[in-house]
């Protein structure tokens, strides 16, 4: 019988930039089991709500997480107006969804860089990220902001996109696709990326909705689930599908990520041509009285913002469920009999964000 050792993965270590911690229960080369320690970075963001009031709360929330930042501000926006019944402008509808496929095209290609950088791909890993910088300078150009946008409000958003500019934007947008095309190219065909993914780390289909998996994760064993397929902002006025895959491994998770930043260029595209004139906001007054639990799609997964209001500026409750919270038992599941040295890849493979997790 094979002596069982516990080696400590994380929370520092050169393949990922987040704090994840994992004890890996190995025998030999093998991984019989993984226990995920979380709150290493726990900062107390839900309970501020005592303190900040709901329409602090906004900066509050986009601070959860700095790579999905806009949609944590817009989903919780969207709890709140909810509660309110608050009616957002039609054009500040359309501009939240530009500004949210921004942030998750941006998400992926951080996430793309770095899974080329644990594969040994430094080069990819480098335009990976030199095409997100574009990305990052076309939200700087537009909200003030490359990584904190600052720009979701309740009733709206703070500021407008001109016609013009977006126009401009589009045109820049379809040059950063075809530059991105060759390099997503080499990661889907190249045959040592293959080697590395496929067949590895494979969540069956009933199992990924077993244990709770969302977004990527949960699309790439073969289920259809897309939170922005629920309608919200104008996504109901846009044509798009969830993006698919059926084999469950590491590449078909990365498949997923990649096909989705098509997808994601062409609803900015959709929202461009179609976005109505008009105000992008309306004056809220008032407090809150009620709940409401908001559901969207970050770059990750699903996130759920449950409010709580009982008619003062103080909301009572504020609870956020993240994606990677969610992932993290399907990841413990996909872990279990995998190789050593296959693990820091099908950790990446849920593009994990810690700092979602432990807010």
């Amino acid at each position: 019988m094979a002596n069982k050792t516990i080696i400590p993965f994380g929370p520092q270590h050169p393949v990922l930039p987040e704090p994840i911690h994992l004890d890996l229960v190995v025998e030999d080369e093998k991984v019989v089991e993984a226990i995920p320690s979380i709150g290493l970075i726990h900062r107390g963001l839900e309970k501020l709500v005592e303190i900040k009031d709901y329409q602090e709360m906004t900066f509050v929330a986009e601070r959860i997480c700095g790579i999905c930042s806009f949609i944590h501000g817009m989903t919780y926006c969207h709890a709140i107006e909810t509660v309110m019944n608050v009616t957002v402008p039609p054009r500040a509808q359309y501009l939240r969804i530009i500004w949210s496929e921004l942030s998750r095209i941006h998400s992926h290609l951080l996430w793309l860089g770095l899974m080329a950088d644990s594969l040994g791909f430094e080069s990819l890993f480098m335009y990976s990220w030199k095409i997100r910088e574009r990305i990052l300078d076309i939200i700087e150009e537009t909200t003030g902001g490359r990584v904190i946008f600052g720009s979701a409000k309740i009733g709206g958003v703070k500021h407008d996109i001109t016609n013009s500019k977006l126009q401009e934007i589009g045109k820049r947008l379809d040059d950063i696709e075809k530059e991105l095309k060759p390099i997503a190219r080499v990661f889907i065909d190249d045959h040592s990326v293959k080697h590395r993914l496929v067949g590895v780390g494979v969540m069956p289909k009933e199992d990924a909705y077993a244990y709770g998996a969302v977004g990527p994760m949960l699309r790439a064993s073969g289920i259809v689930q897309d939170m922005r397929k629920l309608g919200y902002s104008a996504y109901n006025e846009l044509n798009f599908e969830p993006i698919v895959e059926t084999a469950g491994d590491c590449y078909a998770r990365s498949v997923v990520r990649i096909r989705e930043l098509t997808s994601s260029f062409d609803l900015i595209r959709q929202a461009s041509v179609k976005i109505p004139e008009g105000a992008i906001d309306v004056k809220v007054t008032g407090n809150p009285n009620g709940e409401f639990m908001a559901r969207t799609e970050q770059p990750r997964g699903e996130v759920v913002y449950y409010v709580k209001a009982n008619g003062n500026k103080f909301l009572e409750r504020l609870r956020v469920r993240t994606p990677t919270f969610a992932n993290i038992p399907a990841l413990v599941k996909i872990l279990q009999g995998c190789d050593l040295a296959d693990v820091p890849v099908i950790v990446l493979t849920i593009d994990p964000c810690i700092s979602c997790t432990e807010r």
